[in-house]
């Protein structure tokens, strides 16, 4: 059997850092017209000094930024100025980060590529020697082999671009722009295709302030919900109301965290807002945003003191099984299920109204923690990993693995529940093996995804998933000590394979034979075990 890979400790994910919530702006046809015609004409110069930003490359500095700002100021306002060029920044930023993922990306298909080339067809994989198994026929490795030749010039051309500075940005996405080409295929007029183009690269973000009247000088939201809007000066013109804003008929109503947002404002403490038209359902819709003290992670122990819910991610459900400190199921297993079908927003809400009904569970239950699986399916869908198996390299593509544990952990901690991540290892195989079977009743049904949740919860306490008990005493007295049903949590190894001793054993060797056999046989006068004296029957 070959060694188990070492498996990393638990740990309590930190809480959020931020809080966005949303509400529908029902605008007037005034309202929609001044915010499109504002909302171009920030873009364009969003758009402007995205570019300029992406030609300086690494060469930006402070000043750089300064002259950019400068040059902004002018043309629009400083406030304006402000949210343009940081939102300029993180983009940028955001395609950097990008950028070296995926030359991380080229450089792990690459290098497995190459192993697989190099073994004979139809070689076996050997985990021993760290050798990867073969390719099949000679078509898939000569297939294999110009996918090679095409990866590495993508990979010369990628970090060309790294070592120049060298960013492909589009604002208003890169699948819209791509739609531009297939326009029949998304079903789509060119018209259409335009105004949503248009809207899609719109910018009315601005930064908040705090000091300033309801933490906002440029979006404006007051306690009321009145929203106003400070003008660029070329478009001056538009005001409705003094000092050069435009007062929207619209009013917001935050029903989501309403209370802390209205807090934060009444005390000018800084609230971005953000301003957008869904071109899809035709609505407009405002953010409100702000950074939250960062609360101190709460320690392990103190997580766990009230005993964990194990949850094991799947596909079409999400298996949650209650376990006490001891590592003992408690009660049913539950099951929550979604869909992830159909539209992003389908499947966003599907994500959100599994995690609710999942922490209200977890509530009820009284216990104070959440163990999930640190999974990260992000090489999870290569090729080379899965071979031909494409239905599996789908389901992990699709699999919200990222969402989901963002969702949840922010969801969680405003029911004071803390999320522990632990090592995903063997937790469905130990899960299956030790724990399905014991617990499957008549009235039970247990599946290997409600086993596998118990594998999770046990690891999150610190306890070992297999059931191992301790070997036997060389006789039946109880000298030895009593024997252990499993290994303690602070035990080293313990979820390790135990190793093979090598000799006979008990039924694989004759009565009376192999190394023990003078402590195992029954003793006769004669110092000799019994089964080795022939017996015949006396004539007399």
């Amino acid at each position: 059997m070959s060694a188990l890979r070492k498996l990393a400790a638990s740990f309590v994910v930190p809480g959020p850092a931020g809080v966005a919530i949303r509400d529908r702006l029902r605008v007037s046809e005034s309202d929609a017209a001044v915010l499109a015609e504002v909302g171009m004409f920030l873009g364009s110069l969003a758009a402007g000094d995205l570019a300029e930003r992406s030609r300086q490359g690494l060469a930006h500095d402070a000043a750089a930024w300064a002259v950019r700002k400068r040059a902004l100021t002018g043309r629009s306002s400083a406030r304006w100025a402000g949210s343009i060029t940081k939102a300029t920044h993180d983009q940028w930023a955001l395609a950097r980060r990008g950028q070296a993922a995926h030359l991380a990306w080229l450089h792990k298909q690459i290098a497995s590529i190459e192993a697989r080339l190099a073994r004979p067809l139809g070689a076996k994989a050997d985990k021993h020697e760290g050798l990867a198994r073969g390719y099949a026929t000679r078509g898939e490795w000569h297939a294999k082999s110009r996918r090679l030749h095409t990866l590495k010039d993508r990979l010369a051309l990628v970090e060309a671009d790294w070592a120049a500075g060298r960013v492909h940005v589009v604002r208003g996405g890169k699948r819209l722009a791509n739609t531009r080409h297939h326009l029949e295929a998304a079903g789509l007029s060119e018209q259409a295709w335009r105004e949503r183009w248009r809207e899609e690269r719109m910018f009315l973000t601005a930064d908040g302030e705090s000091g300033k009247r309801f933490g906002n000088e440029t979006l404006r939201v007051t306690d009321t919900g009145q929203i106003s809007v400070k003008l660029p000066a070329p478009l001056a013109h538009l005001a409705n109301a003094p000092h050069g804003r435009y007062l929207l008929d619209a009013t917001v109503r935050f029903q989501h965290r309403g209370t802390e947002w209205l807090d934060r404002i009444t005390a000018n403490r800084a609230v971005a807002y953000r301003i957008h038209h869904d071109t899809a359902r035709g609505r407009w819709y405002i953010t409100a945003s702000w950074q939250r003290a960062a609360a101190p992670v709460l320690p392990l122990n103190a997580a766990l003191a009230r005993g964990v819910v194990g949850v094991d991610m799947n596909d079409d459900h999400l298996a949650a099984w209650q376990l006490d400190v001891h590592g003992n199921p408690v009660g049913e297993p539950q099951r929550f299920f979604y869909d992830l079908t159909g539209t992003a927003e389908h499947r966003d809400a599907q994500i959100r109204h599994a995690l609710t009904r999942l922490l209200h569970h977890t509530r009820r239950c009284g216990a104070a923690a959440i163990a999930i699986e640190d999974l990260d399916f992000t090489d999870g869908t290569s090729r080379e990993k899965h071979g031909r198996n494409k239905r599996f390299r789908r389901l992990l593509s699709r699999f919200p693995t990222a969402k989901l544990r963002a969702r949840l952990v922010s969801m969680a901690a405003e029911q004071n529940l803390a999320v522990v991540a632990v090592d995903p290892a063997y937790t469905s195989r130990w899960g299956v093996q030790h724990w399905q079977k014991p617990l499957t009743t008549p009235r039970r049904k247990m599946s290997r995804h409600d086993a596998a949740s118990i594998a999770v919860g046990r690891r999150a306490l610190g306890h070992p998933i297999r059931r191992r008990t301790a070997p036997p005493h060389p006789d039946q007295s109880d000298r030895g000590g009593h024997r252990t049903a499993q290994a303690r949590p602070d035990t080293r190894r313990r979820e390790e394979t135990r190793p093979h001793i090598p000799g006979p054993r008990t039924g694989c060797v004759p009565p009376g034979g192999g190394a023990k056999a003078g402590d195992q046989g029954a003793q006769h006068r004669s110092e000799h075990p019994a089964e080795q004296q022939s017996w015949q029957q006396d004539s007399q």
